[in-house]
């Protein structure tokens, strides 16, 4: 009795296991199939790059002046530790 329920057992697994391989394998080569179809017929569009403007640069001036203490004094003590 034993040995039949363990040979059970294992054809139970061998399908199973079988079956999903043949499913997996089957889904990887349709996913391929349906990923060359769309890029052959539904092609991504030329983007086409706005030309770039670029801002002018800003000056150190643009920091307001008790933002710019602040900034200094930490600077400060982190380079006295």
């Amino acid at each position: 009795m034993q040995d039949t329920l363990l040979q059970q057992g294992i054809d139970l697994m061998v399908y199973g296991m079988g079956t999903v391989i043949v499913f997996l394998t089957i889904l990887v080569i349709l996913t391929g199939i349906m990923s060359r179809l769309v890029l052959r017929y539904f092609p991504d569009p030329v983007a086409v790059e706005p030309k770039k403007s670029r801002a002018p640069a800003t000056t150190g001036a643009a920091v307001e002046p008790h933002i710019q203490r602040v900034i200094e004094e930490a600077i400060r003590q982190h380079r006295t530790r």
